[in-house]
């Protein structure tokens, strides 16, 4: 997995995170390991792209909160 960063600077309100999930993975692992992330860190399902070699990659979307601090310090 990728670490995760806003997308455009400062000014987007998602968080991106890339996970690239090896060919030896079978599709019911990697289905738990997304399920996991959505259901855990409210990850959304973006974009997948498989690969020749059996190789898949995967975009997991979230919206990210700006809270402004309203106290003196």
């Amino acid at each position: 997995m990728s670490p995760t960063r806003p997308r455009d600077g400062a000014r987007s309100r998602l968080e991106w995170r890339v996970v690239d999930i090896p060919r030896e993975v079978s599709k019911a692992d990697a289905r738990a390991m997304l399920t996991e992330q959505a259901e855990y860190g409210k990850w959304e399902l973006a974009r997948t792209q498989l690969f020749i070699g059996g190789r898949r990659r995967v975009w997991l979307k979230r919206r990210t909160m700006r809270v402004e601090r309203f106290d003196a310090a």
